[in-house]
């Protein structure tokens, strides 16, 4: 009996290793894939994008003096930049979700409009040429529908340099001009507005966001939306400031697809708990029917649940992940099914193990289609067996069990 328990023991650990060694290949496989496919996927639809304010400056002719190399003092007169704030902005934003399957993973894509409307001001008794200076979200991207007004005249040449827009605006004393920007792009993974690198003042700050999902997130460095409205899957985000001093952005994280790589990499690494309880209760099974199972038959048994997760990491490839895991749980359990009416007879092979197969390899590995609540269901369903075997062997003399199997084993 000793020596059939440690056999049984040895087949679970060495089908344990198999499961790490293909743990470690999926995961391998995973990051291969991604170091290729999302550098083409950004070639193809974009990078993640971040929309900056504009600069506003003017360029003051000052003359300053330095020494030259002989002692000898230089001047030489150069333009200053002197910075300003906006007036104002009204910008608005629409994000159109995509997700894009590559291999074993899948990319959150998205399109974006992007509009806006700021407002310059010059407050002196003079006139001012003032430049607005836009940088442009990504170098790696299409703009579409490009248009740069000012003062509601239609800038035709729009002047982009090293992905800049620098267009410069004439405005008389005390003037307001108005400039809008408006463009159609796509990224992915996510998408921001920042203020700036430092702590900057923000005047008269209006960002209204449409999406056309439900499942919202905002990156961890970000500012939240001062309200939200809910229509159905989409939501509309507003963020107002009268003004305000802030050195993070605001932004919204696209929903992400559960990936098909790291989420089998999860339930194989899993699978040596599940199998253990499997064979747990098996031993307990039989050992109260007074079943006599070699540890061969333990290893086919044990294959067959390994046959599931070495299916399921290549059927990933080339079908939805459920459908996968549907036509992976089928093929374990015709296996074991078939295999143990030929051990045990139909009707135990269809009901008790039958059905312990489907609760602890088929549900088991379901709950990691459930985030938050994986850790809970397997401790359940830990503490369950635990009750079933306790209920199941409370009157066992497993003196006389062990005594039974030693001579029948002589």
């Amino acid at each position: 009996m000793v020596l059939r328990i440690i056999a049984v023991g040895l087949i679970y650990i060495g089908i344990s290793v198999a499961w790490l060694i293909l743990g470690q290949t999926v995961h391998l496989r995973t990051q291969e894939q991604d170091g290729k496919l999302k550098d083409a996927v950004g070639q193809l639809w974009g990078t993640a994008q971040t929309q900056r304010a504009p600069q506003i400056y003017r360029l003051d002719r000052v003359t300053r003096t330095e020494t030259g190399a002989q002692g000898e003092s230089i001047s030489r007169t150069v333009d200053e930049k002197r910075f300003q704030d906006l007036k104002s902005s009204r910008i608005e934003v629409d994000l159109s979700l995509e997700h894009r399957r590559k291999g074993l993973l899948w990319y959150s894509t998205y399109q974006v409009r992007f509009a806006s409307t700021y407002t310059l001001s010059n407050p002196t008794d003079r006139s001012l040429t003032l430049y607005f200076d836009l940088e442009l979200p990504a170098h790696r991207a299409v703009y579409d529908d490009f248009t740069l007004t000012v003062e509601g005249q239609r800038v035709a040449d729009v002047p982009v340099r090293a992905g800049h827009l620098v267009q410069p605006v004439d405005l008389a004393p005390n003037q307001a001009v108005p400039v809008h920007v408006s463009y159609r792009s796509r990224g992915l993974d996510q998408w921001r507005y920042s203020f700036g690198e430092d702590v900057n003042q923000v005047t008269d700050f209006e960002l209204m966001m449409r999406t056309d999902f439900d499942a919202i997130d905002f990156p961890a460095d970000s500012v939240s939306p001062t309200s939200k409205t809910r229509a159905g899957d989409a939501w509309t985000l507003k963020w107002r400031y009268d003004h305000l001093l802030t050195g993070v952005d605001l932004g919204m994280v696209m929903p992400a697809r559960l990936n098909p790589g790291p989420w089998v990499r999860q339930v194989v690494l899993a699978a040596p708990i599940s199998l253990f309880l499997f064979f747990f209760l098996l031993f307990v099974f039989t050992t109260v029917r007074r079943i006599d199972l070699h540890p061969m038959h333990y290893f086919f048994i044990g294959a067959a649940f390994f046959s599931f997760h070495l299916l399921l990491a290549y059927l990933v490839d080339h079908m939805l992940i459920h459908y996968a895991f549907g036509l992976a749980a089928a093929v374990s359990i015709f296996l074991v099914m078939s295999y143990m009416r030929l051990v045990v007879g139909t009707r135990l092979a269809f009901v008790e193990i039958g059905a312990g197969q489907f609760i602890y390899l088929v549900l088991f590995s379901y709950t990691f289609f459930i985030p938050g609540y994986t850790g809970l269901a397997i401790t359940a369903l830990c503490i369950a067996t635990l009750f079933a075997a306790m209920q199941t062997t409370g009157r066992t003399d497993w003196n006389a069990v062990f005594d039974r199997k030693t001579a029948g084993s002589a």
